[in-house]
């Protein structure tokens, strides 16, 4: 399939993970991306797995800091010829923040990376993406699924679906999707630091996020970067201001 032939995306959480499974994924099909990612080491090695290395740049970025979130979202539109057709926010973070004796910057961090970061790309990038572009942002079943001691994940994820539901709305004018994904029980080492954390918690919370035939079933990067592809695509252009969960059906469990 060339589905994103001709097109440009910008992406975050290029360095590893669903990001970086996601470049990979709009690279073969086509497109030109510019990744996104906090990591230096883990952009080069995205840009050594891309099947085009000459379709894939990269610039890092702290998701913490309005600066550098300008300073990416301009340099993306410079490389890319002033045209972002598709735009993904998929980084994101997740640390422990248990209510008793809350921490609370880290809690505003939470917020600022899962949620008002990602609103900022999509407002400096808002410039250079052409009527009919999409956004997609990707949140987490934890948005509508209990996670104890992780609200401030939970809560910064909730935001950004209902934030996204918003974005459709105000942005329809422009004929710009906003798709938001949750994805639950995915393979990637986000997904092990929550286990980390829960796993000694009272009651069985993990075994509650992953698929219904069990953990060595649950997804991987790549399974994630198919649907964020296809929402991405033309394929999905009846898909918009609606949140899709990517648990394996583990929801149905509980």
């Amino acid at each position: 399939m060339n589905r994103f032939e001709g097109k440009n995306v910008l992406l975050t959480g290029a360095s590893a993970g669903i990001g970086q499974a996601s470049a990979v994924r709009f690279i073969q099909e086509g497109g030109t991306v510019f990744g996104l990612g906090r990591n230096p080491d883990g952009l080069k090695q995205t840009e050594s797995m891309v099947s085009d290395s000459s379709r894939f740049a990269s610039h890092q970025l702290d998701l913490t800091d309005d600066a550098s979130i300008a300073e990416a979202a301009q340099a993306a539109a410079d490389h890319l010829g002033g045209r972002v057709d598709v735009l993904c926010n998929i980084a994101g973070m997740t640390v422990q923040t248990p209510i008793d004796g809350l921490d609370a910057d880290l809690a505003r961090e939470h917020v600022q990376v899962n949620f008002t970061g990602p609103l900022m790309l999509i407002s400096q990038s808002l410039p250079h993406m052409p009527d009919g572009s999409t956004i997609v942002n990707v949140c987490s079943t934890a948005a509508s699924q209990a996670m104890p001691t992780m609200s401030a994940y939970a809560g910064s994820k909730a935001a950004l679906v209902s934030a996204s539901l918003s974005l459709a709305v105000e942005l329809a004018p422009r004929r710009i999707r906003v798709v938001p994904i949750s994805p639950s029980g995915v393979q990637t080492n986000l997904m092990w630091q929550i286990w980390d954390q829960i796993k000694d918690y009272e009651g069985d919370w993990f075994n509650r996020l992953i698929h219904l035939w069990g953990q060595e079933h649950s997804g991987h990067a790549a399974d994630l970067a198919g649907f964020i592809a296809f929402a991405a695509s033309d394929e999905a252009k009846y898909w918009n201001a609606a949140e899709i969960r990517i648990d394996g059906g583990a929801r149905a469990s509980f």
